[in-house]
């Protein structure tokens, strides 16, 4: 296959990285049991992120003459597309369940982990928030409305049932104690 044209080798990259993404490693999150399919995806997802580091400075110069000026595009956008297509869009579904359960269940799913999942997910696609806003709000400021001071009693309560929850999983005020700051609000408060 002969190509004259710039757009014609970049349709190639696309090709070949959307061939990757689909047939490529990412195929073991079809075959993870749920205990493992949330920590798959944050390895898949961190990776793909990673390599973007990499691979958009590398191109930098196809991106800035050819793609940006030519395309009206960006590289990094594009590649960002391309995962979100062939894979996000493929798992999120069967992701956002797991994730809201692990959720509910302090530590199930590390914070860190949990945290680049949310973050990365908005990352690929902003509007997925409406999906489960409590959730993307915990890791991502300003997400849902601003509090209300009407709902303040709300607010304790669920606090107060945040707390209980931590002391039934085995956490207790003596943890805390290790913390002299957070002892020194969670009294004041």
């Amino acid at each position: 296959m002969t190509c004259k044209s710039n757009n014609c080798h970049f349709g190639i990259v696309k090709l070949k990285l959307g061939s990757i993404l689909t047939n490529g490693d990412l195929s073991i999150l079809n075959a993870s049991p749920p205990d493992l399919y949330i920590e798959r995806f944050n390895i898949a997802l961190g990776q793909y992120m990673g390599a973007l580091q990499s691979i958009v400075p590398l191109f930098i110069y196809m991106n800035k003459f050819y793609i940006e000026t030519k395309l009206n595009r960006d590289l990094k956008d594009d590649l960002i597309k391309l995962f979100t297509e062939h894979v996000a869009d493929k798992h999120i579904y069967s992701l956002m369940p797991l994730l809201l359960e692990a959720q509910s269940t302090p530590f199930q799913v590390t914070p860190s982990t949990m945290a680049n999942i949310v973050k990365g997910l908005y990352t690929l696609r902003p509007e997925w928030v409406q999906m489960a806003p409590t959730l993307f709000s915990k890791f991502i400021p300003n997400i849902l409305p601003p509090a209300v001071e009407s709902e303040l009693s709300e607010y304790a309560a669920q606090d107060q049932k945040l707390q209980r929850d931590l002391i039934q999983n085995g956490f207790t005020r003596q943890v805390v104690a290790h913390f002299p700051r957070l002892l020194a609000w969670l009294q004041s408060a």
